[in-house]
């Protein structure tokens, strides 16, 4: 399956136009089921995009938010892409959408990991969209090279749902939604910025094993092609 790459000149240009286009889609689920539903990333570079995903006229109040993956740690944590979807999209108009998190105050990783797979099940799937992240090592969600559960979260076969995740310079462990949970979004994203990551992206087109950069999963798997928003 092919990527279709959306080029902006700055970080800013990309993250409105995005907003543009994720807001479109899920305007259009809303009116056409009656609610709509979406996976974000972590990190640093989408929060223009989710500052600017917050003031789209919508009916936020019938849209589900989650999260592709997560660390286990709680909200208010610095590292915690809660707190960061908390502060920078679940706010201005965006306030009212119903938030779905992925961690749960457990005793394990394990733990929450179940909680959040019961939790994510009450989203209708599948997912309207997906916006994913990469790693320069060519991970995505939390599909990590090396991960110690790589080879299940990758598989299609495995059931929706969270899982946990464990790598070197992942940190803390991750909990992440399988890619069978993401493989069908109907508009499925992957923002990316910087020359270093578009080489990435390059690498990852070219033949090779999917457990060596994971993101090749996305990109030969997916059920739609994938959308590249990339600025310089």
């Amino acid at each position: 399956m092919s990527a279709i790459l959306h080029r902006y000149d700055n970080g800013e240009m990309l993250a409105e136009a995005l907003a543009d286009a994720v807001g479109a889609r899920l305007e259009a689920a809303v009116d056409s089921r009656g609610g709509a539903s979406i996976a974000v990333s972590g990190g640093s570079t989408p929060k223009a995009f989710f500052q600017a995903l917050s003031k789209r006229k919508l009916d936020w109040a019938k849209v589900s938010v989650t999260l592709v993956d997560e660390r286990f740690v709680p909200p208010e944590s610095d590292r915690s892409n809660h707190g960061l979807v908390a502060a920078n999209l679940l706010k201005n108009r965006a306030a009212e959408a119903r938030f779905v998190p992925l961690y749960h105050n457990s005793s394990s990783a394990e733990e929450a990991a179940a909680k959040a797979s019961a939790a994510t099940a009450d989203i209708n799937a599948p997912f309207d969209v997906v916006v994913l992240g990469m790693g320069t090592d060519g991970h995505t969600a939390s599909f990590f090279p090396g991960g110690t559960r790589l080879e299940e979260a990758l598989d299609p076969a495995t059931p929706r749902g969270v899982i946990t995740m464990e790598a070197d310079g992942a940190g803390e462990t991750r909990l992440t939604l399988t890619f069978s949970s993401l493989q069908d979004a109907g508009y499925l994203v992957l923002h990316i910025e910087g020359d270093a990551k578009k080489e990435v992206l390059a690498r990852a087109e070219m033949p090779g094993e999917e457990a060596e950069m994971p993101i090749r999963a996305v990109l030969r798997r997916a059920a739609s092609p994938l959308q590249v928003y990339w600025a310089p």
